[in-house]
């Protein structure tokens, strides 16, 4: 399950306007790979819709069946907004239905009884 936490409205060249919805992941444990220490996180995925403002505001705290899952992408530079420090990441955040990853899962199955 999912969470819808926000919502983000962002304007075209064109002047017209359209929002995403901002949806987050459970709470995660992860191990540091430089302090080795472990902290809690949870994944946001931004996922397109044909919802006005409004309708997105009152959509917030709505849970959605699905997942957020790390997919590889062509290299692009990311801005860390609170330090200003510039990144190369080659990979993304995609939230998945889920039948999608029913599917996921079973192709997964499949390859490793091939």
């Amino acid at each position: 399950m999912v969470t819808i936490v926000d919502y983000k409205e962002y304007q075209k060249e064109d002047g017209t306007k359209f929002c995403t919805l901002v949806v987050q992941a459970g709470l995660q444990a992860i191990k540091s790979k430089e302090t080795g220490r472990t902290y809690f996180t949870a994944k946001k995925a931004y996922v397109a819709c044909t919802f006005d403002a409004e309708l997105c505001s009152s959509l917030i705290g709505n849970e959605i069946d699905g997942t957020i899952k790390r997919r590889e992408v062509e290299p692009y530079e990311y801005t860390n907004p609170e330090t200003g420090e510039i990144m190369i990441l080659s990979h993304r955040y995609e939230y998945v239905g889920a039948e999608e990853e029913t599917l996921d899962n079973h192709l997964v199955s499949e390859a490793v009884v091939a």
